[in-house]
């Protein structure tokens, strides 16, 4: 499974054509998210494939990394270019990367 530390998933992000979805709950969406990310709970992921480019790169995260690396395996088994952030939304703000809001928190 491919699995990108914070700088690494930053310098993805940046590189352009990348498809960034969440997976948390909607509260821990709401309380803190990477900019340009969007919204799909782990629950509705298998729903919701279908709406996601399988010719542009993933990277799947949540709050420390666990939901999103199962995310991961079962996209990349499917034959998506997919990617997990190791260690979360906690390892991104850790590294001192920015999420939105502002005042924005990683919820436990």
């Amino acid at each position: 499974m491919s699995e990108l530390d914070p700088r690494g998933a930053y310098e993805l992000l940046r590189g352009g054509d990348v498809q960034l979805v969440d997976v948390r709950r909607p509260d821990e969406y709401e309380a803190g998210r990477l900019a340009g990310a969007r919204h799909i709970e782990i629950d509705r992921l298998a729903a919701e494939a279908t709406s996601i480019d399988r010719g542009r790169p993933i990277l799947f995260y949540c709050r420390s990394g666990s939901r999103s690396a199962l995310a991961t395996q079962a996209f990349e088994s499917a034959g998506f270019d997919a990617h997990n952030l190791d260690g979360g939304l906690i390892a991104w703000v850790r590294a001192g990367l920015p999420i939105e809001p502002e005042d924005g928190h990683v919820a436990g």
